[in-house]
């Protein structure tokens, strides 16, 4: 069972950064597709950004330009480094990993990291 916990959220004014953390435990960290996910009071759940076991990334348009995400294996870790932050960033943001490991099929959650841009 994949264990995924973040951290690095907080407050933070409109245009600055905030760099999130999920650190997994309990599975094959270097297979997973990693990804962030942030959901807005009132709204769905949204892809952020995701990383492939290959690097391959992808980006929610409305975070192109601002937002990274980078993994790093050896620490079963992925990152989200965020900047020119805006009021609309703010969400919960959520840590998923999703992949194949044998037959069993991996889609897990982490508990999820608020972060507030507000002045």
């Amino acid at each position: 069972q994949v264990q995924l916990v973040e951290s690095g959220g907080g407050l933070v004014q409109p245009g600055g950064s905030l760099r999130l953390s999920c650190a997994a435990s309990g599975g094959i960290f270097s297979i997973y597709t990693m990804g962030w996910y942030r959901q807005a009071p009132g709204k769905q759940r949204e892809l952020v950004a995701s990383i492939t076991s290959g690097l391959s990334t992808n980006y929610a348009d409305s975070v192109k330009g601002r937002f990274t995400i980078s993994r790093d294996n050896a620490k079963n870790t992925v990152y989200l480094q965020m900047n020119s932050l805006k009021p609309e960033d703010t969400a919960v943001y959520y840590c998923n990993a999703r992949g194949l490991q044998g037959i069993t099929r991996i889609d897990n959650w982490g508990q999820g990291t608020k972060d507030t841009v507000s002045s």
